[in-house]
C-alpha cells in the first residue's frame, strides 16, 4: 500500500524540483518535454530545477509541438529521438490525438499516418526560411485536397485543421523559433529522424518515472493516445502497487525511491508544469473544490507547491515592469512559509525580467 505523502514525494525527488542547481543534460522533465504554454513555460519549469535559464542558448534548446499539440521544449540534441518517441502509435492513435479532423479522412479512405505525411512534406516544402505559421497554414490550404480542409469562421477563410498541421511539424522536421507569437515555424538543422527513441525518451517509460505509479489509462490521457495502444507497450520490468485503492504500476528501478520523501521548500510552479500534468488530478488535490481552482476549463492558475504538497493557487498580473502576484492559501501558513512565497514571487518577477510591485494573500490577516 502506498499513501498520496509517498507518490507526491516519489514525484518531487523525480522531477528534481527538490533540487537547488541543475544542468540542462541531467534535467529529467526534458526527456519527456516542458510544456512551453504562457510566460510561465517551459523556462519557469528549468528554473524551479535549478538551471540557469540566463544561460542555455538557441543552440541547446528547441521548441517542438508534440505532445497534445503543445509546445514544448526539449535538448535540441535530442531531436532526432524526441521526433522518433512522440510518433503516434498506430493509425488509430493518430486518428484520435487529431480529433474531429480524422472524420473527414477516413471518409475519403486516406490512412491517418499517411495524411500527416501528406502534410509533413507540405509543409517541408513552403518552410525553406522562417515563415509564420499562418502563411505555411495559407499555402497549405492550396496545396491540399477537401479532406484535410475545414471553412474557418472566426476567419472567413478555409485553413488545414490545425492538430494534423502541429503534429506534422515534427515530421516535416521543423521547429518554432522561441518567443515567437503569432509562431515562426523553421527548419531544424541537419534533421534525421532516428530508428526508434530508445527507452530513455520512450514516452510510456517516461510518464512512469516522473509521474509514477501509474495506470495505462493515466498515460493514454497524458498522449492523447487509445488504451489499449498504451498497454501493447507497457513495460515489462515494472512492479505493482496500491494507491488509495487503486492498482497502479512503476518501473522496478524506482520501487525504493517511494520510500524516501522529496520536500521542495516552497516552489510557485506556472499552470502546465510538468507536476500538475499529472492524470490523477485526485491525488494532486484530494478536494473536488480545489481541483476544480486549478483545472479550470479556461485560464489555469500557478500552484503553490509546499513541502511536496500543494498548499494553493496563485495568479501573476503585470502591469508595465510591475509584476503583482496573488495567492489563494488551501491552509492557514505560518509567517515564515509566507515569507518563502514573497522570496519565490521575487524570483518569478526577476525572471520575467520585473520588479515585484507586491504579494497579496487573499486569506489576508
Amino acid at each position: 500500500m502506498v499513501d498520496r505523502r509517498q507518490v507526491m514525494g516519489f514525484r518531487v525527488r523525480a522531477q528534481q524540483l527538490d533540487r537547488a542547481k541543475g544542468a540542462l543534460d541531467d534535467t529529467a522533465v526534458l526527456d519527456l518535454g516542458v510544456q512551453d504554454t504562457g510566460p510561465d513555460g517551459g523556462r519557469w519549469a528549468l528554473a524551479l530545477r535549478g538551471v540557469d535559464v540566463s544561460a542555455p542558448a538557441d543552440d541547446e534548446l528547441v521548441v517542438l509541438w508534440t505532445v497534445r499539440g503543445a509546445p514544448h521544449l526539449y535538448r535540441r540534441a535530442d531531436v532526432d529521438r524526441v521526433a522518433a518517441a512522440v510518433e503516434p502509435f498506430s493509425d488509430a492513435d493518430a486518428a484520435k490525438r487529431i480529433y474531429d479532423a480524422a472524420k473527414p479522412l477516413r471518409a475519403a479512405g486516406i490512412g491517418i499516418l499517411d495524411a500527416l505525411d501528406e502534410v509533413a512534406a507540405g509543409m517541408r516544402s513552403i518552410v525553406t526560411e522562417p515563415t509564420v505559421k499562418g502563411d505555411v497554414s495559407g499555402r497549405l490550404a492550396t496545396m491540399l485536397p477537401e479532406p484535410y480542409l475545414r471553412f474557418c469562421r472566426p476567419c472567413g477563410v478555409t485553413h488545414i485543421y490545425e492538430m494534423p498541421f502541429r503534429l506534422a511539424a515534427v515530421r516535416a522536421g521543423l521547429e518554432l523559433a522561441p518567443g515567437t507569437s503569432p509562431p515562426v515555424l523553421r527548419r531544424i538543422p541537419r534533421f534525421r529522424r532516428a530508428a526508434a527513441p530508445g527507452e530513455r525518451f520512450d514516452l510510456v517509460r517516461a510518464y512512469l518515472r516522473l509521474l509514477g505509479p501509474a495506470t495505462p489509462k493515466h498515460v493514454a490521457d497524458y498522449l492523447d493516445a487509445p488504451v489499449r495502444d498504451v498497454k501493447a507497450r507497457w513495460p515489462q520490468d515494472v512492479v505493482e502497487v496500491t494507491v488509495d485503492g487503486e492498482t497502479r504500476w512503476l518501473l522496478a528501478a524506482d520501487e525504493a525511491a517511494l520510500a524516501s520523501a522529496g520536500s521542495t521548500g516552497v516552489r510557485l510552479l506556472g499552470p502546465f508544469d510538468l507536476f500538475l500534468q499529472a492524470k490523477d488530478r485526485a491525488t494532486l488535490a484530494p478536494d473536488a473544490a480545489r481541483a476544480k481552482e486549478l483545472w479550470p476549463v479556461l485560464g489555469r492558475p500557478g500552484a503553490v507547491l509546499i513541502d511536496g504538497d500543494l498548499v494553493g493557487a496563485w495568479r501573476p498580473r503585470k502591469s508595465g515592469t510591475r509584476l503583482t502576484v496573488t495567492v489563494q492559501p488551501w491552509q492557514k501558513l505560518p509567517d515564515s512559509r509566507r515569507r518563502a512565497v514573497v522570496e519565490q514571487a521575487e524570483r518569478l518577477a526577476a525572471h520575467r525580467s520585473a520588479t515585484l510591485a507586491g504579494v497579496e494573500f487573499a486569506d489576508s490577516r
